[in-house]
């Protein structure tokens, strides 16, 4: 345990001193640097693709379940997506140094507010590879450095893309130890890490619930997180036929273990008959298993009963649970009882009821007419993301840059002096 702490605090030290030093960089040096990986990622794909090979091979000798196994995959077009990524994130403006609402105040001074960067932010994620680069990619460019802590699952490819990271920072003149990633498999790494309260400023976590409810409890450090995706889709006795259909499976069967795949189905009791079972033929077809209320099975009598549980269990497997309720105001009200505010979607071609849904559903991503599959950094724009957080405070929904920013007062005075 002593050698864990001791090696943990030397990479929060150097985390330390590197955020000094990529917090007043300039941004044509944290373009550059982000240029540089993705170049290197893509020239060494290859590489990157064999030592994710050992990660799987062990991950199937380990028993690794399905859903895990396809999070952990690193594929070429998955090599290519992190280096367009990392592009794209190096095309974003810099938020770094932005003031706003600068105004003169009754002395003669002017306030405004300056972004500025956290500072060091510790990342604890599990099984994707492309966490790694996607959060080096933000926390450069938002001039923050970061302490990666990825799964024992992962960690062959974790270290081929970190090299990759700071081969990039240093071609750039940039700090390596900007982007460190841990090493070590020594699970004691990660309780150690929440503690370091003097070195790291904010803790974000990806992965599953076990690993988010430890870390909400044993942190001495802030967090940005989210628990659960349990997504809705809410598909109103409005909603265009053809759009309801194909918004519903896509939000279910273009990929299983992921946070923002649909979970529950809410269907208007005045559409049910039409849709309903048309959609249980095209998503049995696919594989998924459905678990209805009571008039779900009357007019899907192929599922199974769901039970309370159902409701508020996120699934991530070809798993559907479906309640037919009487209309917009029940929907609303099933989401707010069940719902773990990561995105919700509403189907419909009623302009007022699509409004209400917006206003009144309480989740970091709210959608009219599209799959919430689209809850995503790269799909809103982000470039990447480092995370969703279902928080209220500081960042919500999917986190960019801004998210991994903060803000201070500035004041220009001309000799200005309190009376």
């Amino acid at each position: 345990m002593q050698d864990v702490k001791t090696y943990m605090h030397a990479i929060g030290g150097k985390a330390r001193l590197a955020s000094r030093l990529i917090g007043r960089a300039d941004t044509a040096a944290k373009n550059l640097a982000l240029v540089n990986i993705a170049n290197r990622l893509e020239a060494d794909e290859q590489a990157l693709i064999t030592e994710n090979a050992k990660d799987l091979s062990a991950g199937r000798d380990k028993g690794l379940d399905a859903a895990m196994l396809d999070r952990l995959v690193l594929s070429a077009k998955g090599i290519k997506a992190m280096a367009d990524g990392l592009r794209e994130v190096a095309a974003l403006a810099d938020p770094i140094g932005e003031i706003t609402g600068l105004a003169y105040r009754p002395s003669g001074i002017q306030v405004g507010r300056m972004r500025v960067p956290l500072g060091v932010i510790g990342i604890i994620y599990e099984s994707r590879p492309n966490v790694t680069a996607d959060a080096a990619a933000l926390c450069i460019k938002s001039g923050n450095a970061c302490i990666l802590r990825g799964g024992s699952e992962a960690i062959h490819s974790n270290r081929a893309i970190a090299a990759r990271v700071q081969a990039g920072l240093a071609a750039a003149g940039l700090p390596e130890d900007a982007v460190q990633l841990v090493e070590t498999t020594d699970r004691a790494a990660v309780g150690e890490l929440l503690r370091m309260e003097k070195q790291v400023d904010v803790i974000v976590p990806r992965g599953g619930k076990g690993l988010i409810e430890r870390i909400m409890a044993e942190s001495r450090i802030p967090i940005i997180k989210h628990l659960d995706g349990i997504c809705h889709v809410f598909i109103d006795d409005k909603a265009d036929h053809d759009k309801a259909i194909r918004i519903a499976m896509n939000a279910k069967t273009q990929r299983y273990g992921v946070c923002n795949a649909m979970e529950t189905l809410l269907v208007a009791e005045g559409i049910a008959d039409s849709i309903l079972p048309e959609l249980a033929s095209l998503l049995t077809e696919k594989g998924v298993e459905l678990r209805g209320c009571p008039k779900t099975l009357e007019r899907v009598p192929s599922a199974t009963p769901a039970t309370e549980e159902d409701w508020d269990t996120e699934y991530l497997a070809a798993i559907l649970s479906i309640r037919v309720v009487p209309g917009l105001d029940e929907a609303i009200d099933h989401i707010h009882r069940h719902s773990s505010q990561h995105t919700e979607a509403i189907v419909t071609e009623d302009y007022t009821r699509a409004r209400r849904f917006l206003r009144e559903v309480d989740s970091s991503s709210v959608m009219v007419n599209a799959s919430t599959r689209f809850a995503d950094g790269f799909e809103y724009g982000l470039g990447a993301e480092i995370g969703i957080s279902t928080d209220k405070l500081h960042a919500r929904g999917p986190v960019g840059l801004e998210g991994l920013t903060s803000q201070k007062f500035v004041v220009l005075g001309d000799g200005q002096v309190r009376g």
